[in-house]
């Protein structure tokens, strides 16, 4: 399971190198570009009626939620209609999976934090003698990121749980 930020492309790129991945679209990106077209006015209720999208019980619910959407807000909004159409499918991969592990992927901030302290270390030096020398900073980096990670993944033992009992051939050699 992949979640990936729209970015064109990364869908494919990840499927060749991993064909037995499911991407999913984030959500957190999909509703941050969807409220840029919302005046403040109607922020809280498109937000809720996102929500009742992406936090619904099954993908029909979901399906049925977004009809409703369309319903109220298609006319004033027509492009975030639109875009969570076009988006559907990437979008709810998740629903696939139990709801023990639906927060854990629905979003990349976890992962887009991480790149963005690896970016900065990167950046710091811009000139690196050898490929080994750059892995070392990234590396370092990562150790000094993991440093401050205080806040645990939410539900992670039940996701990790779920996940073993999902894909146990192919996550238990990764573990302990």
């Amino acid at each position: 399971i992949a979640c990936v930020d729209g970015l064109k492309g990364f869908p494919d790129a990840i499927n060749t190198v991993y064909p037995n991945t499911q991407v999913q679209l984030c959500i957190v990106h999909m509703v941050r570009y969807s409220m840029k077209f919302v005046p403040w006015t109607d922020k809280k209720a498109v937000a809720a009626d996102l929500k009742a999208i992406y936090g619904a019980d099954t993908l029909e619910i979901a399906e049925a939620n977004l009809e409703h959407f369309d319903e109220v807000w298609g006319e004033s909004y027509p492009h975030v209609v639109k875009s969570w159409r076009n988006n559907w499918e990437g979008l709810t991969v998740f629903f696939g999976y139990p709801k023990d592990i639906r927060k854990v992927i629905y979003t990349t901030n976890a992962i887009e934090s991480l790149n963005s302290v690896i970016r900065t270390a990167v950046n710091k030096r811009k000139v690196f003698p050898s490929d080994q020398a750059a892995f070392k900073v990234v590396y370092l980096a990562t150790q000094q990121a993991s440093k401050k990670w205080s806040m645990p993944i939410r539900n992670w033992t039940s996701a990790l749980n779920r996940f073993m009992i999902m894909f146990d051939d192919r996550i238990s050699k990764h573990l302990i």
